[in-house]
């Protein structure tokens, strides 16, 4: 099973990941703020509270969350 095992918040709402297969890239989610759940990440302070739970997943405080497998697939078609 696919899972994140790091992830770092960058500037523009940019996502740097690392999946334990040792896939590694960078995308920006900035399409993806809106709505309830997400709107908060605009605020910058808030991005930069992402983390990884205990299940490989990225997710903030808020309990926001993005599909891993969905993230997986668009750092893989980077390379």
């Amino acid at each position: 099973m696919i899972k994140v095992i790091h992830v770092e918040a960058k500037p523009g709402y940019v996502l740097s990941l690392t999946f334990n297969d040792g896939l590694q890239g960078e995308i920006s989610i900035e399409d993806r703020l809106f709505g309830e759940m997400f709107e908060p990440l605009k605020e910058s302070e808030y991005f930069s509270q992402v983390t990884v739970d205990e299940y490989g997943v990225v997710c903030w405080p808020n309990e926001a969350d993005l599909a891993t497998d969905v993230l997986y697939d668009k750092v893989s078609k980077q390379h």
